[in-house]
Formats: structure tokens, C-alpha cells, sequence
């Protein structure tokens, strides 16, 4: 694939963002069911316009990138719209951390998206299990739950920018900490590993630097990112402290039960000497190699 037919693929992908992020921010005229339920709406709302782009170039890959191009727009509406007493050192403190995690994944994205030829295979994948309800396993699967899990680990963003009513604290200063060491952790991750495709050899396996002490380091950031998140609504609004981690939560089961294990069985599919890596690297938390674990 070009460069041309790449670059063309991403301005499709922008003029799909744009008109799914115009579609759902002009909903939040017409909706008055207040700050929290409005954006979600309006995040629904620019999911299906996505879902529809996906289904006309038949490539749901045009889902991928609104993981990370979503948040920080819904940030910026509880910002404007709150009515919090947070104060605004932790304010510009979680957006900021928010826009430093967005440009990391999705300029990430955007690198190693080959062009519109390319689809993430698990999406084919979990088609493929229930042939007969590819577009319900599209819609729900593919692009609405993801949407959901996304809203939901955005919650304690929302307990601060609207519900915040404690003074900057100890906690907020953890929550910096563990945001801004997550993402420069997927950084060096990323860095790590496109430097190894670009020499790899046939069967070698990646393991120096981070991916040597974690089999899924980027993963372990993601979680990181999510849970410094929690740690800001609980300094802000510490009584919702039980909604505020429901997406923490599901964000965990997800790449336990899900993401991992997919990841897992496909590389031991193509990979012969993946279960030696199994054997001596730590799944997801960074631990000291070791040839008997």
C-alpha cells in the first residue's frame, strides 16, 4: 500500500470523525436530560455514525482510533458545562494527562494502521464465530461496548470536573503520578517494539528492555492510564468512590479475559517459541525475568 493510499485512508477517517463528533455535538442542543446523560447520548450518537462508516467501506477499523479521539472531547464538555468546585490545578491536571494519553495512541494508531485494506483481525474473528449476526456482533460488539466501557472509565472525569469537592490532595498527586508513568511507559513500549520489527528475524520473539519483564507492557499503561483516572475521582469525590471504578473494573476483566487470552492464542498459532516466553516472562505486571516462572 502507498503512502497516497494510506494518507487517503486517514482523510477518510478524519471526515468520518468529524462528521460523527459534529453530529453527536450538535445533539447536545436538543438534549436536556443534563451533563451526564447529554454527553452520553451524544457519545452514542457519533458511535452509530461511525458504525455506519464502517459498514460502507466494510472495515471496522474505522472504530479504532475512537478509543482514544473521544475522551478528551468528553472531558472538555464536563469542564465546560461543571458546576464542581475542583480545584483548577486539578482541572487542567487531568486534561492535560488525558490529551497526553490520547496523542500517544492514537498518533500509535495512526503509524501502524497499514490503509483501508486493513482490518484488526479480531474484529473478522469474532464475526466469524456467529457468521449469522455479523452486523449485530459489528454493531454491539465491535463498536457499541467498547463506547460503553470507554463512557464508563470516563466517570471519575466526570465526578471532577462536576461533582469535585474536595481540595487538591495527596491523591491527586498519586493519580499525576501514575497517569503521566503509564503513558510514558507505552511510549517506551511502542518505541521498543517498532525498533524490533524493523530488524526482526524470521521466528525471533521480542524480548529486551520492557518486554522483557512484561509480555503485554503497553497493556499494563492502558490499565494505568484508566486506574489514575479512578484515583482523581476518588480525590475529588471520594463518596462515588464505588461507580467511579466500574470502568477500572471492566477495563481489567476485559484484557484478562479477552484481549490477553486472544492475543495469547494467536501468537502460540504463529509463533513456536512463544511458550518459552510464556514461561519466563510476566503476563502483565513488570516483573524481573525469570527462566522458572
Amino acid at each position: 500500500m502507498s503512502t497516497m493510499d494510506k494518507t487517503a485512508g486517514l482523510a477518510r477517517i478524519t471526515v468520518a470523525y468529524i462528521i460523527a463528533l459534529f453530529a453527536g455535538g450538535a445533539s447536545l442542543h436538543v438534549f436536556e436530560f443534563g451533563t451526564l446523560l447529554d454527553i452520553f447520548l451524544a457519545d452514542l450518537i457519533a458511535t452509530v455514525v461511525i458504525f455506519l462508516f464502517s459498514r460502507g467501506y466494510s472495515n471496522s477499523s474505522f472504530y479504532d482510533a475512537y478509543w482514544s479521539v473521544i475522551p478528551p472531547f468528553i472531558a472538555l464538555y464536563w469542564l465546560a458545562v461543571g458546576t464542581g468546585s475542583s480545584p483548577p490545578l486539578r482541572e487542567l491536571l487531568v486534561l492535560g494527562l488525558i490529551l497526553y494519553w490520547a496523542t500517544r495512541l492514537t498518533l500509535n494508531w495512526a503509524i501502524h494502521w497499514e490503509g483501508m485494506h486493513h482490518e484488526d483481525w479480531r474484529y473478522r474473528l469474532l464475526r466469524e464465530r456467529a457468521p449469522n449476526m455479523a452486523l449485530l456482533t459489528d454493531f454491539f460488539g465491535i463498536h457499541l461496548f467498547p463506547t460503553l466501557q470507554v463512557f464508563a472509565g470516563m466517570l471519575p472525569v466526570y465526578a471532577v470536573y462536576v461533582l469535585g469537592e474536595r481540595p487538591l490532595n495527596w491523591l491527586d498527586l498519586l493519580a499525576a503520578a501514575v497517569i503521566a508513568g503509564a503513558v510514558t511507559l507505552q511510549w517506551v513500549a511502542d518505541r521498543q517494539l517498532q525498533r524490533f520489527l524493523a530488524t526482526r528475524q524470521e521466528g525471533e520473539q521480542l524480548q529486551t528492555g520492557l518486554w522483557a519483564w512484561s509480555r503485554h507492557p503497553n497493556y499494563f499503561g492502558e490499565l494505568g492510564f484508566w486506574f489514575g483516572l479512578f484515583l482523581f475521582g476518588l480525590a475529588a469525590y471520594p463518596s462515588g468512590w464505588y461507580w467511579e471504578a466500574i470502568g477500572f473494573v471492566l477495563m481489567l476483566l476485559m484484557f484478562l479475559t479477552a484481549s490477553i487470552p486472544m492475543m495469547e492464542k494467536r501468537s502460540l498459532e504463529r509463533r513456536p517459541n512463544y511458550q518459552q516466553v510464556i514461561d519466563s516472562t510476566s503476563m502483565l505486571i513488570p516483573l524481573p525475568p525469570t527462566r522458572n516462572r
